[in-house]
């Protein structure tokens, strides 16, 4: 009785260890969602009551930043008062979907605003950001934006040239080495029928004598 319930004690042991540790990663991943989010509030804030944007306009300037930050190319967005204005961004009604590509989400509106994208080296000069939200209500369902880094595509990997040139000059060999040992196989029985007549030959001239 002893020895079946070890095995039990330990599985329960370790079921109540992956739930610990489950608990655990949630705990840890709580506060970063809650300091990106603050974050974004944050911004959004700023844009409305600092720079007087519209709240959609000020929602996906926040998205944006946060997206673009996560790129290899940039460090951070920054918007100047410029960046709100009719001529660099719009709420634009929609109703139909986002894109024609995977985002084919139906959203009421169309958000564009554009911000100076500034560079992980900070040498560069400031690149122009586009940035493109679609809205259902004041939800954000699709974005994009004119990302310089392309998301990498896996290569594939074609067969050479050379390597098909190297089959040719491989085959080519067999067919000499062929033709020489068909040669050689050509001589050797040549050279066995003259020594055959050359022995019947010596065999007749005895029985003459």
């Amino acid at each position: 009785m002893d020895c079946t319930n070890v095995p039990r004690r330990l599985l329960r042991v370790v079921g109540r260890l992956a739930a610990c540790a489950a608990s655990v990663s949630l705990i840890c991943s709580a506060p970063a969602f809650a300091d990106q989010l603050e974050q974004h509030n944050e911004l959004v804030n700023k844009f409305v009551n600092d720079l007087h944007a519209d709240p959609l306009v000020a929602d996906c300037a926040a998205h944006g930043n946060f997206v673009a930050s996560t790129s290899s190319a940039f460090d951070h967005v920054e918007f100047p008062p410029s960046s709100f204005d009719s001529a660099h961004a719009s709420v634009t009604p929609w109703n139909d979907s986002f894109d024609e590509g995977k985002q084919r989400v139906k959203v009421d509106n169309i958000v564009t605003v554009e911000g100076l994208g500034i560079r992980q080296n900070g040498d560069s000069d400031p690149a122009d950001l586009k940035f493109r939200c679609g809205y259902v209500g004041t939800q954000m369902l699709a974005f994009s934006w004119n990302d310089p880094v392309p998301p990498a595509r896996p290569s594939v990997s074609k067969p050479s040239g050379k390597h098909k040139g190297g089959k040719g000059k491989h085959s080519t060999g067999n067919k000499s080495s062929t033709k020489k040992s068909s040669g050689k196989n050509s001589k050797q029985t040549a050279s066995s029928k003259s020594g055959s007549k050359s022995s019947s030959k010596k065999t007749s001239a005895k029985k003459t004598q």
